[in-house]
């Protein structure tokens, strides 16, 4: 796949005002993807606010009235940029730790996590917390983007120190494709121009890096996998008899005539044809959207998954995840909840609680419930079966959420372990 087609999906994170609302904006500013109309307003409302001269580029992306006011991001901000090597969605997450729960929202689905450090300030509890969760979701590529250097007079020393204790942390979770970038997101330098004040760097600035940061095998190529979503009987005149199972393919690849395997019936048939708005396929790839017709006759309904009969996943009724608790209401165990996997949505329970991880130190720890933004492991017991694949090896079939049975809450988020 070449660059000119890819889309990159990345976040900032990290802690309060290390700016990186400051850092989109700037790179949306620079890039030439925003509008004079956008320039012009957030120029009016910077001089609203006592701005002396200099633009507010945050509020680029603090739509809410109160991210405005306070100067804070609360909500995940999304936006959409391109230049002529690449498409990019950014991810705009909150700093303050009651709005984790909105990064682990963000983060599921990024190719690449930026995480922001003042360079005054070094790494912090924030900084922990979420490049535990960056690597928790299984995000490829991590940039420590050590910002604001202009405040400490572009010291390479800070610098070097910064990613130094960074890299120590990091590799305990395992992590090891990490670029340091220093930056001044207020002045620009290194986010899409390098500037005058950073000789001393070598590497790539930002819009560099995310621009050739290879993202082809972010994805599972290999197990095919194909949550039904709906059973398609159009029983028109035109198309009386047809029956076909519409979806979105999570991972792998199939083709017309392949065998494949209904979970969790265990019933094996063959695909008869790939449909799609546009024509028929002879062979389609994740992450396509088609209709599949079969060779038989089955009892398919929503929630069911077809997969390649020689690649099966994990299928059972008791499994053991690591849990974000994203609720101000702290679990209970004596309490049944939902579980919305892929397509399939079943009633469970907690069954057990591991251990509860400290961020800071990764230690593990007992506990008796999950509280606010706490990462655990736990044991699940569900109703149905669940079909599943490992997190590490499948982040689509290997999520899940957990929603309040009263109130029709998400409390958690899931990842098979």
């Amino acid at each position: 796949m070449s660059n000119t087609t890819q889309l990159l999906r990345f976040i900032t994170a990290g802690s309060v005002d290390d700016g990186k609302s400051t850092l989109i904006g700037r790179l949306l500013h620079d890039s030439k993807s925003i509008f004079e109309d956008q320039l012009s307003a957030i120029t009016k409302t910077s001089e609203g606010r006592g701005g002396l001269g200099a633009v507010d580029l945050s509020l680029l992306t603090d739509g809410l009235q109160a991210e405005r006011e306070q100067g804070i991001t609360i909500d995940v901000a999304y936006r959409y940029f391109a230049t002529p090597k690449r498409k990019f969605i950014i991810g705009d997450t909150p700093g303050h730790e009651q709005y984790t729960r909105n990064m682990v929202t963000a983060a599921s689905t990024a190719n690449l996590t930026v995480i922001l450090i003042d360079a005054r300030k070094g790494v912090l509890t924030q900084t922990r917390r979420h490049t535990y969760i960056a690597s928790l979701v299984g995000v490829p590529h991590i940039v420590l983007a050590v910002n604001k250097m202009d405040m400490v007079e572009y010291s390479q020393a800070t610098f070097d120190a910064i990613c130094t204790e960074y890299r120590l942390f990091a590799a305990q979770l395992g992590l090891h494709d990490i670029s340091c970038i220093p930056m001044s997101a207020l002045n620009g330098d290194m986010v899409v121009e390098r500037g005058e004040n950073l000789n001393w760097y070598t590497g790539s600035s930002l819009l560099e890096l995310l621009e050739n940061v290879v993202i082809d095998h972010d994805l599972n190529t290999q197990d095919f996998r194909y949550p039904v979503q709906w059973v398609c009987r159009p029983q028109s005149q035109e198309y009386h008899d047809f029956r076909g199972y519409m979806g979105r393919i999570e991972s792998g690849e199939i083709a017309a005539g392949d065998e494949i395997t209904i979970l969790p019936s265990g019933r094996t048939t063959r695909v008869k044809e790939i449909v799609t708005y546009d024509g028929n396929l002879q062979r389609a790839c994740a992450p396509q959207s088609v209709t599949l017709t079969l060779t038989d006759e089955i009892d398919i309904s929503r929630g069911d998954m077809f997969v390649k009969s020689d690649a099966l996943p994990s299928m059972a009724k008791e499994l053991e995840a690591m849990l974000c608790w994203l609720s101000e209401s702290p679990l209970d165990l004596k309490r049944k909840y939902i579980i919305k996997h892929t397509t399939r949505v079943v009633k469970c329970v907690i069954s057990r609680l591991e251990y509860r991880v400290d961020v800071n130190t990764l230690a593990h720890h007992t506990t008796p419930t999950l509280n606010m933004n706490d990462i655990a492991r736990v044991a699940i017991k569900v109703q149905q079966p669940l079909v599943f694949d490992h997190y590490t090896k499948n982040r689509s079939t290997g999520s899940f959420i957990v929603i309040d049975e009263a109130t029709n809450n998400t409390v958690a988020a899931g990842m098979a372990v």
